[in-house]
């Protein structure tokens, strides 16, 4: 729970009586590796921050080879399907851990009493929501605006280490190509 709290006063200081309240509502969820926690169709009620762990956010289809991977979620980040989340209406998308994960969450209900009788509420909110929507709007420019080996190269130099632990099939389709294509850009690079 001291990372959620550091990670939150990198942006702002946090007062104890807030934070009281706040962690009052955390709730420490241990995931196993390849675990889905949250279907297709099922309303996201949390709000997570994952200790520790990596997290996928995925289309799946009826050949396993196809899912269609757009995100990733590392260590010190928030996560959530978070358009089920704020709208409260069933997901269109499933998340899925990488490694066995350790998250703090909060549900939709607690974050309201959040919002609603503390200092800091607000801004938590407004942090998590600015924090996904840059990550999914770097991620919209570079398939737009990258090569393919760019937008590789790019989540290697990002997350090197992290990377390493993710199956090639789903980075493949996080930057938009197929497995295939990826096993030539990496023998290109090395």
């Amino acid at each position: 729970m001291r990372r959620v709290r550091e990670y939150i006063e990198q942006i702002a200081k946090v007062n104890d009586e807030d934070w009281r309240i706040f962690s009052s509502y955390l709730q420490r969820q241990e995931i196993p590796k390849k675990e889905i926690f949250l279907k297709i169709g099922e309303i996201e009620n949390n709000l997570s921050f994952i200790e520790e762990g990596i997290v996928r956010l995925f289309i799946p289809t009826s050949d396993p080879e196809k899912e269609i991977t757009f995100g990733f979620c590392f260590n010190y980040e928030f996560v959530s399907a978070y358009d089920s989340f704020l709208t409260r209406l069933p997901s269109t998308y499933q998340l899925q851990t990488l490694t066995k994960t350790i998250m703090w969450t909060i549900s939709y209900d607690n974050l309201q009493k959040v919002y609603k009788n503390t200092k800091m509420g607000n801004f938590i909110g407004r942090f998590s929501s600015e924090k996904l929507f840059l990550i999914k709007s770097k991620r919209e420019q570079s398939l737009l605006f990258d090569s393919a080996k760019t937008r590789y190269l790019n989540l290697f130099k990002e997350r090197p280490r992290l990377i390493k632990q993710i199956p090639l099939k789903y980075i493949a389709s996080y930057i938009g190509i197929t497995p295939q294509a990826l096993s030539r850009i990496r023998r290109e690079i090395y």
